[in-house]
């Protein structure tokens, strides 16, 4: 099951959908376009700021960790969504990743899911100060700030596509309140 925002009810609701390669220009492009459409919102600015963080970490883990497909179908090709409603933000993002990954991730975000801010906090300096980086560039950092950021869980699911890889999707979703 992929995520969407078929959900929101008015189209003005969707400020950004990209799915198709990410290259460095296309990421350029998807954050210049999204830097924009969030700064034309009239919230506070500590919330922009975090659903632009959060956007960003989104795409780092796309371009980072994504698999690329030969030859996807439509629900294979990456993705990055961003949704407002009347109470939060919407960002979803999608890409494939090797199969033989999904439970390593899968228990990083659940770990991560029961976490307090605190918890999170003492989890972040932890991995700073162990300076463990993985094969693809990424020390485990990126989950944890979106969940900070976000101050909520991470919704996730995973499709398989074939034996090698599995369509990865996350939610996370910030309230327009500043907290």
């Amino acid at each position: 099951m992929r995520f969407d925002l078929k959900h929101l009810s008015n189209p003005a609701d969707v400020l950004l959908v990209y799915e198709g390669k990410f290259t460095p220009e296309t990421t350029k492009s998807v954050l210049q376009l999204a830097e924009r459409n969030i700064d034309s919102i009239k919230d506070d600015a500590v919330i922009k700021r975090k659903v632009f963080n959060v956007l960003v970490e989104c795409l780092q883990n796309v371009v980072k960790h994504g698999e690329m497909i030969e030859h996807p179908t439509t629900d294979q090709v990456p993705a990055l969504m961003i949704g407002r409603e009347q109470d939060h933000y919407t960002i979803i993002s999608g890409n494939a990743i090797a199969a033989k990954n999904v439970g390593n991730l899968k228990s990083r975000i659940d770990k991560i899911n029961q976490l307090d801010k605190n918890g999170l906090k003492d989890m972040y300096k932890v991995i700073m100060r162990d300076n463990t980086v993985s094969e693809k560039g990424g020390a485990g950092l990126g989950l944890i700030d979106m969940a900070r950021k976000s101050g909520g869980q991470l919704s996730y699911d995973f499709s398989d596509i074939d034996r090698n890889y599995s369509y990865f999707s996350l939610k996370t979703t910030i309230s327009r309140q500043i907290k």
